[in-house]
Parts: C-alpha cells; structure tokens; sequence
C-alpha cells in the first residue's frame, strides 16, 4: 500500500482538486484506492458525494484507531458506486480540529499511521487531502506516507508557503527521526498567458530546481465540471477533460516511480512503524 499526502500550507490553491484528480488516475489503472479526508473542511468528502449515513469518521479514528472503528469511518464513493473497482473514503469531519493542536506529544503524532497499518492489505493506493496548516493533522499524515506532493499556485504567498513547507519537513524528519519524503512542487492554476504566473514558476525553477514537478496544471472548466457532477476526470467526455487526466497520470506516475524507488532501498512503513511504537513508550 503506497501512501501520498497532498498538501499545501497556504489555502485556495486547489490541493483537494488535485486529490481527487489523482485518485481518478489510479482508479483508471484499476489500483484499490483510499481517499482520507482529514481536512476539517471536508471538501473531499463532498466533492465524492459521500454519504456518511451512520459511518464514523476521521475524528473518531484519531481518538482510537482500533479496527472496528477504521472499519466504520471507511464508505464507498459516489465514483464507484456501481463499478467492481473501489475508490473509499475515510469520512471528513469538522471534528477533527479537536486533534489539531500546534504542540502534540509524539505519540500523538502517528495516529493516523497506525490507522492505516490496520487495512494495509486493502488498499493499493491511499491518498490523504491536509489541511493548510502546519498542527497535529498535517504532521499525521506526513508521518504516515510515503511522499508529500506539495501543490502551489503560482502567486506570490503561495511560493512563500512551499519553502515554509520544506522547512517543516525537515524539522519533523529530525524531530521523529524518520524521512519525510517531498516528491515534489506541483503548480496548479497555471495560465500560461499570465505575465505573473510565468514569473513565479520561473522563481520556482531558480529556488526548488530539482523539487518542481514538470507539469503545469491549468484551471479547467471540464475538471469542474467532472467533480461538480462526482464523477472521475478521466471519465469526462471533453477534449480538456482528456488532456487534464494526462496531466494527473504523469504525477502519479512520478509518485508509483518513487515509491519503488523507496522499496528498493528497504526504507518504508515497516520502519516507521516501529520508531511509531518507541514512540509510544517514551
């Protein structure tokens, strides 16, 4: 099971958007896949049309990451409602700002890795949408990945944010001892006829030349529209919708690339798991 945080610690740049938009990429190669929602603003949840019904959620998996309870916040998306494929989502909550305090303990901090642990064997791919901050809820998902894709706009307080971010990660990889792996910057809403945009992404290649992902993701309607209705983008039947769904397949492309890279070194969630459990007993 790989696991990808999508994150960016500046709001409004499209981070659930690109969530979702890789989410249809992987179940357009038949991969199992888990979307978490633990952003308290839950706009994963509505954007796959869920219906939680009497289903637990994010908020209760953090209290107590036990199987039953994992087990109840986990339900079927609109997307695959009649389809022998799956793409689940572990409801979103507002609740879950209740487990976002700026000063965990430690073992507070690998919660939703524990979660995960318990349905490994279930999934292909996860892929968690953070919130925009940099609390308890960003580091969880962090620490339970594989990667964290980092999505940006290109304006000014967004770059701003992306070299917030990589600091962050390097003081939570010290501060827990274990890699946290950016695969890299990815811009989103990028108009190419923008005299401003095209001076930030070249601010971005001067900064972060080795982290900027090669795509450039453009603010379509046909994307819209596909998440408007709660279907896959790469089951939107436009020429845009088309070339949207190219662009995700090459991200997670870049992600599937990494992450066996990450297996063939040996370093993996076996080994943060057991720093997650001396944790625990500190």
């Amino acid at each position: 099971m790989d696991v990808l945080s999508v994150s960016s610690l500046k709001g409004g740049v499209g981070k659930t958007t690109v969530a979702l938009g890789l989410a249809s990429a992987a179940l357009a190669r038949g991969r199992r896949t888990l979307l978490v929602d633990i952003d308290p603003q839950t706009d994963l949840t509505t954007g796959l049309a869920v219906d939680p019904g009497s289903a637990l959620t994010i908020a209760d998996v953090l209290r107590n990451p036990s199987p039953d309870v994992v087990r109840q916040a986990i339900v079927s998306s609109a997307w695959t409602k009649d389809r022998a494929l799956s793409v689940d989502v572990l409801v979103g909550s507002p609740r879950a700002i209740e487990f976002d305090a700026p000063a965990p303990r430690p073992r507070d901090l690998w919660k939703l890795d524990e979660a995960l642990a318990l349905i490994e064997d279930a999934y292909d791919i996860v892929i968690i949408d953070c919130p925009p901050s940099l609390n308890a809820l960003t580091r969880n998902a962090w620490l339970a990945s594989d990667e964290v894709l980092i999505v940006t706009e290109p304006s000014l307080f967004a770059v701003s944010a992306v070299g917030r971010a990589f600091k962050a990660m390097d003081e939570l990889s010290e501060a827990q001892d274990v890699p946290v792996r950016a695969l890299g910057v990815l811009v989103n809403r990028f108009r190419k006829q923008s005299i401003e945009h095209e001076f930030r992404v070249s601010e971005l290649e001067q900064l972060y030349p080795r982290q900027l992902i090669d795509v450039r993701l453009p603010e379509r309607a046909s994307l819209q529209q596909a998440q408007g209705s709660a279907r896959p983008v790469h089951s939107w039947p436009s020429e845009s919708g088309k070339k949207m769904a190219a662009q995700f397949d090459q991200v997670l492309d870049i992600f599937e690339d990494a992450v066996r890279g990450i297996a063939h070194q040996g370093h993996g969630h076996a080994e943060r798991r057991a720093v997650s459990k001396a944790d625990q007993h500190r």
